[in-house]
């Protein structure tokens, strides 16, 4: 077959600039070496090439690389370009698709959907955070809508099920799958040279994320802070990666300037070191070089790659309880600490750190019995092999009136702190709502008045049940 793929986000022929971007590399790849012929095309950067292939480690299967399309750069914003930027990617992805036998789209941000209608389409969505991702969404008109945690699904059905009940037919739940043959304890070799220190003598701590506000910078710099100054720990050092091209994202810089000013203010510069971004083939090394690594960002994975295949590199994670690390490693196999809690986080660390702690073996089993990548890339192949065409979803519209029932959204949870909103990160402290939360039938007006019901439903802690 000839399948095109699309990716809003820039890729590269080494680097990846996201967990998204390497499944996408492993799904081409894993069908050119079905035999099928493989194009995927992305959005053009100056770093980059216009085209290009992947290729397997053995250099049989190849999946070709085009790098064209017109997007605005750096992100956000991809679609503030002018119209007829837009009219050179409608018609460059027309002309790709026009010999199409299927269409994948990775991360659902194609939002032309008349553009493929003749093409059997499958659609996967990464996250639940971006704005193209969730227009995306609410525009599904494809055979199947792959999701990659059940987090997910439940997103999607509290959002975009409301208006197409017959949206939960069309989804399927693809875990997220990590090759564990490379995502195991590697000695650090050719990754040092990336490193602009001697990490010989120095604990290490690895904070392996994209300089975005919530993807937990501010809240590793507390637990640093804590760390050096209330439990001693000495000659720490927290790695950061710098973001690819970062010198030229305006935005970027002015993150990186306002971090490198609360180090110096809690004199911590000596503790954190920034290095270029790893690639893909180096990251085993990169993780199993740390003593632990952080992932306490309020930012709502649909899976969060980078905790998990640190955890099969034999170094913990502490991650804060928020979307799917609610939900993908059970609590009794992971360290978690609720979003916000630096000193619990602290602790932690500290006593992995003292202690020397590595990955258990109950929680390797656990993510190589319940992720594994051959699963994943079988079930994706299955599902874009076998899509056929299907009419649009069917709009519904249903009034909001005194007898529908409620329910907490997908991204609530109640905790002993408040209910916690994945999209506020922040907990509210509403015993009423609390109370009726738990509820598992939901409730309605016969509970609660019109007021707080509507209030509640504004602010998105609850959804109307079906």
């Amino acid at each position: 077959m000839n399948i095109v793929m699309f990716s809003i986000t820039p890729l590269f022929p080494a680097h990846d600039m996201g967990g998204a971007q390497k499944h996408l590399r492993a799904i081409a790849l894993h069908l050119a070496g079905l035999g099928h012929a493989v194009t995927v095309v992305c959005t053009r950067r100056d770093d980059t090439p216009a085209d290009f292939a992947w290729t397997t480690p053995d250099g049989r299967s190849a999946a070709r690389v085009r790098a064209i399309l017109p997007y605005r750069q750096p992100f956000p914003a991809p679609y503030d370009v002018p119209a007829h930027d837009l009219a050179t990617i409608i018609q460059a992805m027309g002309d790709l698709l026009a010999a199409a036998d299927r269409f994948y789209m990775h991360d659902g941000e194609f939002l032309f959907p008349y553009v493929y209608a003749h093409v059997p389409t499958v659609v996967s969505l990464r996250d639940n955070v971006y704005p193209e991702t969730l227009q995306g969404g609410f525009q599904f008109r494809a055979h199947t809508l792959i999701l990659i945690s059940d987090y997910a699904r439940r997103f999607f059905l509290h959002t975009v099920g409301r208006f197409f009940p017959d949206l939960d037919a069309r989804i399927r739940v693809i875990h997220n799958g990590i090759d564990w043959t490379r995502f195991v304890y590697t000695p650090p070799d050719r990754v040092l040279a990336l490193l602009p220190f001697d990490p010989a003598g120095k604990t290490i701590i690895v904070h392996p994320h994209r300089p975005e506000e919530n993807k937990g910078m501010w809240e590793t710099i507390e637990v640093a802070r804590r760390l050096v100054n209330d439990y001693q720990i000495e000659h720490l050092r927290v790695l950061v990666p710098r973001w690819l091209n970062w010198r030229q994202d305006a935005g970027v810089r002015d993150f990186y300037e306002r971090v490198e000013a609360r180090l110096t203010a809690y004199g911590l510069t000596e503790n954190f070191v920034f290095h270029e971004w790893i690639p893909a083939d180096l990251l085993p090394e990169y993780f199993s070089l740390g003593a632990l690594s952080l992932s306490l960002g309020s930012f709502a994975e649909s899976f969060g790659n980078a905790a998990y295949e640190s955890y099969g590199c034999g170094t913990p994670t502490i991650m804060a309880r928020i979307s799917t690390h609610r939900e993908l490693l059970p609590d009794d196999l992971a360290y978690k600490v609720d979003w916000g809690d630096h000193d619990a986080a602290a602790r932690l660390a500290a006593a992995i750190i003292r202690g020397g702690i590595r990955t258990s073996p109950a929680t390797l089993t656990y993510l190589r019995d319940h992720y594994t990548v051959s699963r994943q890339l079988d079930a994706v192949a299955d599902t874009i092999l076998n899509a056929t065409l299907v009419p649009p979803l069917t709009y519904r519209y249903r009034a909001l009136d005194a007898t529908v029932r409620y329910t907490l959204a997908a991204w609530c949870v109640v905790t002993a702190r408040g209910i916690y909103h994945d999209y506020r990160a922040d907990y509210r402290d509403d015993l009423a709502l609390a109370a009726l939360a738990i509820r598992a039938d939901g409730f309605n007006a016969a509970d609660a008045d019109a007021v707080q019901i509507d209030g509640w439903l504004r602010a998105g802690y609850i959804v109307p049940l079906d």
